[in-house]
């Protein structure tokens, strides 16, 4: 059993044995609309989660409105759908296996971090996971580490929690809310997805990961 049932053990109440330890949002169309208002992963996440995931839209464009107006707008534009928040194309289903991925940063908390922020590529990792799937940064100094739950016909949501530095093993999800994280997964092109995380709790207001199939 991998370490990211681990991490939302508590949550779903799964026996784990001896495992290692501002501007409102647009209402969905009917076509995003979820199929339902509870179960699934609404009984998983916390309330914070919840309300980061309903505010995403709003998150998105004050994160773009800081980065524009902080001279940020041409790397914006030249990232195209990636940053675009109605990009979204149907079947969001990320398949098992690994993953170039890498993360943008956008807008700033204003504690010193930048409004723009472009990292490099990175190594991610899907993996069925008791039903689910789970996702895993597994290179860098910042990880995501958490399960994806079936939503509507346009994306997957992804709950978890951060890996730091030289850390081998995430928090339990629910335990730290500095540590919790909430977003969706979409496709955005052929081979193409992005994890979308709407207001996290450090550095910027929004942070979008690219995820392409590694070779």
């Amino acid at each position: 059993m991998g370490r990211t049932i681990w991490v939302l053990a508590v949550a779903l109440g799964v026996t784990l044995g001896a495992c290692r330890s501002v501007v409102p949002p647009v209402p969905p169309s009917s076509a995003d609309a979820p199929a339902e208002e509870t179960g699934g992963w609404r009984a998983t996440a916390t309330v914070a989660d919840k309300e980061r995931i309903r505010g995403w839209y709003g998150s998105w464009q004050t994160a773009l409105a800081d980065a524009r107006a902080k001279g940020f707008g041409v790397d914006i534009d030249r990232e195209g759908v990636l940053l675009q928040p109605m990009a979204a194309l149907p079947n969001p289903h990320l398949p098992a296996g690994d993953y170039r991925c890498r993360t943008i940063k956008l807008g700033t908390q204003g504690r010193g971090s930048l409004s723009y922020v472009a990292y490099g590529w990175f190594r991610c990792r899907v993996t069925p996971e008791q039903g689910l799937s789970s996702l895993t940064k597994i290179s860098g100094s910042q990880r995501p580490v958490g399960l994806i739950f079936p939503d509507n016909l346009k994306r997957q949501i992804f709950l978890g929690t951060l890996e730091l530095g030289d850390e081998k093993m995430a928090v339990n999800y629910g335990s730290d809310r500095m540590r919790d994280m909430a977003g969706f997964v979409e496709r955005i092109g052929d081979n193409r997805w992005r994890l979308v995380l709407p207001a996290p709790a450090y550095e910027s207001l929004l942070d979008v990961i690219e995820l392409i199939p590694a070779g």
